[in-house]
């Protein structure tokens, strides 16, 4: 068991019964008493983000996890496959495991497959941040409308609908955040 001095950011730690990761902490003292920490935790199995003060002298329980390379093979109706890039197993995991499903394109690699070190189970998929699509219809920009930085909606492999500038056209390849959907450049 460590202690509450042990916390940083991207630790995972057991609390109530479930598996939570590190997003932010805060060390603080009130008067003469020992320090506090406040934690802002991701839950691995429900996405959700919780608040929680450890007290100074708590113990938690740490847990080990690992990050593995994978790449996307396909989407079947059991779910999707994937295949570690070094002792080609396949995995299948389901898209609740995945961050940002909509994205996964065939073939597609460098994919981190999240696993709970001591019971060899997977807890989620990480896409990359960025990945590279082509915009397959998007309206024309018109003359004129640039105040601001005006967008026009776009769709994208996979019918993914994103905003996009007014300069970008069809056919064009993009680089797309995968955590925000967001637009971030063109790829030469």
């Amino acid at each position: 068991m460590a202690t509450v001095a042990d916390i940083k950011r991207g630790l995972c730690i057991e609390h109530n019964n479930d598996l939570f990761v590190v997003v932010e902490f805060l060390r603080f003292q009130t008067g003469r008493g020992s320090s506090n920490m406040r934690t802002k935790l991701k839950s691995l199995t429900t996405g959700k983000l919780i608040d929680h003060t450890f007290g100074g002298d708590e113990k938690i329980n740490i847990q080990t996890i690992e990050r593995r390379p994978h790449q996307f093979l396909y989407k079947d109706e059991q779910g999707y496959n994937f295949m570690h890039s070094q002792t080609y197993e396949q995995l299948l995991l389901t898209d609740d495991l995945i961050d940002a499903p909509e994205f996964l394109m065939d073939g597609m690699e460098n994919i981190e497959v999240v696993f709970h070190a001591d019971k060899e189970i997977p807890l989620f998929a990480e896409l990359p941040q960025f990945v590279e699509t082509t915009v397959i219809y998007t309206e024309p920009g018109v003359k004129g409308d640039s105040s601001g930085s005006p967008m026009k909606p776009a769709t994208v492999e996979n019918d993914v609908r994103i905003m996009v500038p007014l300069f970008v056209e069809q056919g064009e390849r993009i680089r797309v955040d995968t955590k925000t959907r967001e637009y971030k450049e063109r790829v030469k």
